[in-house]
């Protein structure tokens, strides 16, 4: 991969090609985007969302920007504990989606705004949090929406990304890699009829970088104290920073 290249999937494109080829994959897959996560995930991803939001604890009246977050799992979840929840993503398609799901009685607690994770119209130091589930490795440049994230976090914010990465489990990796490579994208094909989404999505997490790796880049952002725990062997991980 040349420096005027990303990974889309295993190809290596340009970044303006990847930015309109990911959003292509989520404007047509955004009505049944939880059911590819079932798919994927064999339905634990309700589970790893559930402790995904436990760490991040938010509390009553906080303000938190959940990026990536269309469809409103993750917003929900936290705006049920009294949080201000700004939920973003740079696919329209998936953001009506999380509007047409949005429980009535959240509807104080929930703005929806159209962003771009890595060129945010925010000011800096309006959030008290920042969540990402499922979300950073379709980000055309990770860094600059990892720096993005620490620019809009207040003194004392903190940082959550939810995110696939590589098990670490030799046998169960090999048989994970063989569902997911082979079997994902065909179901893909009969229940969403676009296999190549499903394609695209299994083959981002093989190129997405190791946890280890990825909590250097939130580090190299400027965020502090940075963990990762992982989850299931790292099938999944959750990633953390503060900002200090």
């Amino acid at each position: 991969m040349t420096e005027t290249t990303v990974s889309y999937g295993f190809q290596d494109v340009t970044p303006e090609e990847k930015t309109r080829r990911v959003g292509s994959v989520f404007e047509r897959v955004a009505r049944r985007y939880d059911i590819m996560n079932d798919f994927m995930s064999g339905g634990l991803h309700r589970i790893w969302k559930d402790e995904f939001v436990e760490k991040v604890a938010p509390r009553p009246g906080e303000r938190i920007l959940d990026m990536a977050g269309g469809t409103g799992d993750i917003a929900f979840r936290m705006a049920r504990r009294g949080a201000h929840v700004t939920v973003s993503d740079i696919n329209p398609h998936m953001l009506e989606e999380g509007r047409k799901r949005a429980p009535a009685k959240l509807a104080d607690l929930l703005a929806w705004q159209e962003e771009n994770a890595e060129t945010l119209s925010f000011s800096s130091a309006r959030f008290d949090a920042y969540t990402i589930a499922f979300g950073i490795r379709n980000v055309t440049d990770i860094p600059a929406a990892l720096r993005e994230a620490h620019r809009v976090l207040k003194f004392g914010g903190r940082f959550y990304c939810l995110e696939f990465s590589r098990m670490e489990w030799p046998v169960a990796a090999d048989l994970y890699d063989a569902y997911s490579l082979k079997v994902v994208p065909k179901i893909g094909k009969i229940v969403a009829q676009d296999e190549e989404a499903y394609q695209y999505l299994v083959e981002s997490i093989r190129r997405f970088p190791p946890m280890e790796e990825f909590r250097a880049m939130i580090g190299e952002a400027g965020f502090a104290r940075t963990s990762v725990r992982p989850i299931l062997g790292g099938l999944v991980a959750i990633h953390s920073g503060w900002k200090l």
